[in-house]
């Protein structure tokens, strides 16, 4: 669900942006190379040790149906497999987002399926409004979206709903899946590999239900199901669950995992009422960011389950939580502020546009997507009303879907009618192997929700990760991927044992 500019299920903090600094860790060493690059090959165009890549263009509507809202251009990029003859199959990834790119991390992506491209096409494309897709700005940068408080979140959107107009309508999952059909269809490849992480993972499904006769297999990591809950209540219980597991399993032991989650409850109702004003400095100024309960949250959520698992034996935010929020509870708010102005200074200046817009054309709300601003709010405070105690788990229901940058009532003010046609929720979805991974320390897309994801498809398969957050194919041993790789190529896992025997992560002891 939120890996972003920084990755959410979308989402716009750290999930994405995360995987993609360092996507895919690195199974193997790049092969020969495999023959000459294509020639007049464009500037945006990726070099690939061992490998021909072959890149193109094409031009497509950008809201099917009205051309007089002109086209726009979606770029890709094949990285050959090495051995002679045709390829076994291509497989087509998306890292997430909504408006992550994969042309520019190509060599990501070829050393994680290093295995794969041995006989295997790897396909990336740059979604539309992205990369070297033709962006479409909407003047809001991640930095003044992430870091701006809840209010100045709905005044972004609908200032970015304002900014893009009539072409707010192009931003959406379907078209983007209909852009990755006609690449597959100028390739002439029959049946595509669908390789998803995150937003992608919802991406992919609605690329199946659109082209169903066009998808061999498919791999979703970090998933969430089309049909999600709104108010993201597996999000907040599996935050409380992940600050038990990493107490739990701490060698030596470094917390008390209920102890934790007291804490994590008492800190949350200290800032619901008195926030703390933390100053983060970006690469592009210093915010003064108002530290609330729907802060916290997203710090906790998806922050502190980004890149878990990365590089266990050294620190990393979820580690270092338990004894920040401890120390809060004591009156010491200093640890808990270094973490938030660490976790800030990563937010940066990319448009929001892609992000926004998909984000609120296509996501389930709580509230009817037809009905005027008034009656949204109405919807909405009392979707909120219903929740019974502790279903957002150490949260208030408020404070916790407020802190999601893609849900709650960030798009209450986006306009109505931009999507055009059905939002993909009650879709057919073709019947063919699917494997659905999660990371048991994920927060931002729990097992619960990749469980789901995978109950979306007849034959879909789940398998949780031990000791890995979102996405688990950042873990270093190349465990994960190759699980990956081995079910694109045949259909099956194989021998999973390497995902239950992941180390744990590094525990900051807790000190009284």
């Amino acid at each position: 669900m939120t890996f972003k500019s920084t990755a959410r299920r979308a989402g716009l903090a750290v999930s994405m942006m995360a995987v993609t600094a360092s996507l895919l860790p690195a199974a193997a060493a790049a092969s020969a190379p495999a023959g000459p690059a294509a020639t007049a090959a464009p500037t945006w165009c990726p070099a690939v040790d061992g490998h021909r890549t072959d890149c193109g263009r094409l031009d497509r509507p950008l809201v099917a149906g009205k051309p007089e809202l002109g086209t726009v251009e979606v770029s890709y990029a094949v990285v050959r497999h090495r051995a002679p003859g045709p390829a076994r199959g291509t497989v087509a990834v998306n890292p997430g987002g909504p408006g992550e790119t994969s042309i520019d991390r190509a060599e990501d992506f070829a050393r994680g399926l290093d295995g794969l491209l041995k006989d295997h096409d790897l396909l990336l494309f740059d979604p539309r409004g992205t990369g070297a897709s033709q962006p479409v700005p909407c003047g809001v940068t991640d930095a003044a979206y992430r870091l701006a408080p809840r209010a100045g979140q709905r005044a972004a959107v609908e200032r970015c709903a304002g900014n893009l107009g009539p072409k707010a309508a192009g931003y959406t999952s379907a078209a983007t899946a209909d852009d990755l059909d006609a690449i597959r269809a100028r390739l002439g490849v029959r049946r595509l590999s669908l390789y998803g992480l995150s937003y992608g993972t919802y991406l992919m499904p609605v690329y199946a239900s659109r082209h169903p006769g066009h998808v061999r297999n498919i791999v979703l990591s970090g998933a969430f199901p089309l049909r999600d809950d709104p108010l993201a209540r597996p999000s907040a219980q599996a935050v409380s669950l992940s600050l038990r597991r990493v107490c739990e399993r701490a060698r030596p032991a470094a917390c008390d995992g209920k102890r934790a989650v007291r804490d994590l409850a008492t800190t949350a109702a200290r800032l619901r009422t008195r926030p703390l004003t933390v100053p983060v400095t970006t690469g592009h100024g210093v915010y003064q960011e108002k530290f609330t309960e729907d802060k916290l949250a997203n710090l906790l959520f998806e922050a502190a389950s980004s890149q878990v698992g990365h590089a266990p034996d050294k620190p990393s935010l979820l580690g270092e939580l338990p004894h920040a929020l401890h120390r809060f509870v004591r009156g010491d708010a200093a640890p808990l502020r270094r973490l938030v102005q660490k976790e800030g200074a990563t937010a940066g200046t990319a448009d929001q546009a892609p992000y926004i817009a998909v984000a609120c054309n296509d996501y389930g709300t709580a509230w009817s997507k037809e009905a005027p601003p008034s009656v949204r709010w109405r919807q909405y405070r009392a979707a909120l009303a219903a929740v019974r105690p502790g279903e957002h788990g150490a949260f208030s229901a408020k404070g916790f879907t407020e802190g999601h940058t893609d849900g709650g009532d960030d798009c209450i003010g986006w306009p109505r009618g931009n999507t055009p046609g059905p939002r993909p929720t009650g879709i057919r979805l073709p019947d063919v192997p699917v494997l659905v991974l999660s990371g048991d320390l994920d927060a931002n897309t729990p097992d619960a929700s990749g469980e789901k994801a995978a109950r979306q498809f007849r034959h879909g398969r789940f398998l949780s990760v031990r000791n890995t957050g979102h996405v688990p194919e950042l873990e270093p041993s190349g465990c994960v991927t190759g699980v990956s790789s081995r079910f694109l190529r045949t259909g099956t896992p194989g021998d999973t044992s390497c995902l239950r025997a992941l180390p744990p992560i590094t525990v900051t002891p807790v000190r009284d």
